[in-house]
């Protein structure tokens, strides 16, 4: 059930922009009253879910406020409790000049105020996140990695929040912002498509077993009875 709730959230968020795909992570179990009688069987069991941070593939838009990351990074923009951040780079002026999410959070410049721009100008932001306007500086977007993705916990609405001590943002290596590009979800519908369909015949062939054991132990109670009598 909880696989099965996993990829049914992936899978719809397969168009979402910057959507990052959540995984299982297995380990076994043991009963511990089998372990005492040395007749102990162990059986997966998902101890966790993980989120996938791959790149996801980058369309072009065309849009001046449309950025995607290549590479490790995060935009960083402020929530309504404290900075968030997200791969979802789909943005727009609000009618202050504020550069604002989809959901209208202000994104974060360097330092974390957010970006202000003159909405009659033409915007160019560089490879480094550099925003400018009629060639001059007008500020820097915000852009972090974390020296641990442990650290990091979905928010909702494609936003992450940092949530442990190993979460500490740092400037990323090698990330490259993309101007009039979208990066889109890493999710992969055809293969959580296969897997779905997966998951949903395991869950038949359990329900056949438990159906199967219900019947034998069924069985043994009326063949009892019959000797009894």
């Amino acid at each position: 059930m909880e696989s099965l709730d996993l990829l049914a959230n992936n899978v719809a968020n397969a168009s979402t922009g910057g959507y990052k795909a959540d995984r299982e992570f297995y380990s076994l179990y043991a009963d511990p009253e089998a372990l005492d009688s040395g007749s102990a069987s162990a059986m997966p069991l998902i101890e966790r879910p993980w989120t996938d941070l791959s790149q996801g593939t980058l369309q072009t838009t065309g849009g001046p406020f449309d950025l995607a990351l290549t590479g490790r990074g995060f935009f960083a923009v402020n929530g309504p409790s404290g900075p968030l951040y997200t791969r979802n780079g789909s943005f727009r002026l609000a009618a202050d000049g504020t550069l604002v999410t989809t959901d209208g959070l202000p994104v974060r410049g360097s330092g974390g105020a957010p970006v202000s721009l003159d909405g009659s100008r033409p915007v160019d932001i560089a490879a480094d996140g550099t925003i400018r306007q009629g060639g001059a500086v007008v500020g820097k977007l915000e852009v972090v990695d974390f020296t641990s993705p442990d650290g990091l916990a979905k928010q909702g609405a494609n936003y992450f929040r940092a949530s442990g001590p190993g979460a500490r943002p740092i400037a990323p290596s090698g990330t490259s912002v993309e101007q009039g590009k979208l990066e889109t979800s890493n999710t992969g519908s055809a293969e959580s498509a296969v897997r779905l369909v997966s998951v949903m015949r395991q869950f038949e062939m359990l329900q056949k077993a438990v159906s199967i054991g219900a019947e034998m132990n069924q069985q043994a109670v009326q063949q009892v009875a019959r000797v009894g009598s």
